[in-house]
């Protein structure tokens, strides 16, 4: 692993993996979320389900760090999308924002992971709902 690899792995958070269960347009997530969390100064804070063209979903807060829960899995939803459509998770960390690792899927076909453009639905960052705060 490169040194900017190693970088990359302390400062963002990567989706591990993506389940999902529900009906049509009722559709539970579970998310798998590594992160290099240290506490309140830097945490995973949410994840989100997005359009493949960056339109947000669902967003899950987060509302504390998980220094000693690594990996881990939590759930949200109501997800109002169909069996087939494709849609993209990623998660956000407090301090450094977005990463580039994701997992795109749908339903019917499951997750697998992807290497997002630096930039996309970057405009998400300031959208709600935002963390009102870390718990610990």
């Amino acid at each position: 692993m490169s040194q900017d690899d190693q970088q990359d792995v302390k400062q963002y958070a990567d989706v591990v993996s993506v389940k999902t269960s529900g009906t049509e347009s009722n559709y539970t997530f579970s998310v798998e979320v590594s992160s290099p969390d240290l506490g309140c100064q830097q945490y995973a804070d949410w994840w989100e389900v997005l359009t493949e063209d960056g339109r947000l979903l669902y967003r899950r807060i987060l509302a504390h760090s998980h220094v000693n829960e690594q990996p881990f899995v939590r759930s949200g939803g109501k997800v109002k999308i169909g069996k087939d459509e494709l849609v993209i998770v990623r998660v956000h960390m407090s301090n450094t924002g977005y990463g580039r690792d994701g997992q795109k899927g749908s339903v019917f076909s499951g997750f697998k992971k992807i290497l997002l453009e630096e930039d996309f639905a970057k405009n998400l960052e300031k959208a709600d709902p935002q963390p009102s705060g870390c718990a610990f």
